[in-house]
């Protein structure tokens, strides 16, 4: 039997707000808005150098559900790009952009395969006779509790079966909503050829024969999400798989460490800033950059001082906005937590820590921010903060009250 060849993505989130980087240079801020756009024009330029038989992209197109008139019609452009190659395309919707939205309706190429509410099959012949058959669902509300997995049963008559689907892995991480559960069990049991994933970000492969497989998404939209991103150039057989990992992100996101140790001069800080920075502008791709600078026992004040006013900061980024492969330094943090200066405050050390035992409490934290996530619109933007995140949040107040304490004292 002949193979067939496709593109796996997922996770689009065309026109992402990108909120909180607004304060960022106009250059800047603008190519971080075009980045998902940049990003699915270079899934289509795979698709179209590959000579794929389709494009599979595996829900969340849009990051929300009203569908901007904007994303609408620069998805439509790059699907007649496809259109015109005779490339199809097979799509699911997500919770991000679920049929349930109210938005003003930009029709789609012919070519453009849209699943339903409900689980279904379509049926693609390739131009050498290979018959498959999709099996997929668009989410057809924003909260999708049951497990549809169930409703997933294969149709006799096809050389290759192809399942689709939004959902969440059981046992996988908790940073996202766990809609549309599954386990890998469930998958195998369905006896499929392969399983287009969508839903989580971070690439992963779950199984191999067959492949069960997250290509994450194909654009990092903040630090959660490190490194390159991407979709899977597949060829595919009744008797074997092979998978390509393309590279689509425009802009990543990175973090480092600076370790101040030894360093007594503002200069020679500086100078081990600047050549870590340079070293990551050798990678030649557009980078949004977090600096942690830790271990500034022997820093002078002056030097200190020129962190905490943000100077450092702003010479860090001197520059860049005139590079098209930027390396933009958006946060410098300093790390200096002194547990010690506690001992010497008995009552404020009671005080926070209680209060610091409080917020560990789920309820408690989650009481804190019920105005902000209930709100009608930021709540657009917010994603569900993990356990991991909670955690960080609350060791880090801790540094900040401690860190304070430490320069009133």
């Amino acid at each position: 039997m002949e193979n067939i060849t496709f593109i796996h993505c997922a996770d689009l989130h065309l026109d992402s707000p990108f909120v909180g980087l607004q304060y960022m240079p106009k250059e800047i801020f603008n190519r971080i808005q075009e980045s998902t756009f940049t990003a699915f024009t270079k899934v289509v330029d795979a698709a179209i150098s590959q000579n794929v038989d389709f494009v599979i992209i595996s829900g969340d197109l849009y990051d929300g559900e009203d569908r901007s008139i904007k994303a609408q019609a620069r998805l439509r452009k790059q699907l007649e790009r496809l259109a015109n190659e005779k490339i199809e395309v097979y799509i699911v919707h997500g919770n991000h952009d679920h049929l349930g939205g109210v938005w003003t309706t930009i029709e789609m190429p012919d070519n453009a395969h849209i699943f339903s509410a409900n689980v279904e099959m379509m049926e693609y012949i390739s131009k050498t006779g290979v018959k498959v058959h999709l099996y997929g669902f668009s989410y057809p509300e924003k909260h999708v509790r049951e497990r549809r997995i169930d409703l997933y049963n294969k149709i006799p008559g096809a050389d290759l079966d192809i399942g689709i689907l939004h959902g969440h892995c059981e046992g996988g991480s908790s940073i996202h909503q766990t809609y549309a559960l599954f386990s890998i069990r469930d998958l195998l049991e369905k006896d499929m050829d392969y399983w287009a994933l969508g839903h989580i970000h971070k690439r992963q492969i779950l199984h191999q024969d067959p492949y069960i497989v997250y290509p994450g998404n194909i654009q990092g939209r903040s630090l959660k999400e490190q490194s390159m991103k991407g979709c899977y150039a597949v060829t595919l057989s009744k008797n074997e798989a092979s998978l390509n990992f393309i590279e689509t992100s425009d802009i990543i996101w990175e973090s480092i460490t600076i370790s101040a140790r030894g360093i007594t001069y503002f200069h020679d800080l500086f100078t081990k800033c600047k050549e870590a920075i340079e070293a990551i502008r050798k990678q030649n791709q557009a980078t949004l950059l977090q600096v942690d600078i830790q271990d500034t026992e022997h820093l002078e004040a002056t030097a200190h001082g020129k962190i905490t006013n943000g100077e450092l900061l702003e010479i860090l980024q001197d520059g860049e906005t005139e590079e098209d492969q930027f390396v933009w330094t958006y946060r410098l943090k300093l790390n200096e937590y002194n547990a010690g200066i506690l001992n010497d405050h008995q009552m404020f050390k009671k005080e926070l820590g209680i209060t610091i035992k409080e917020l560990e409490q789920s309820e408690v934290f989650e009481e804190a921010l019920g105005e902000l996530f209930s709100h009608i619109k930021s709540n657009r933007y917010l994603e569900k903060i993990s356990s991991e995140e909670k955690k960080e949040i609350v060791d880090e107040a801790e540094q900040w009250l401690t860190q304070l304490l430490q320069e009133k004292f």
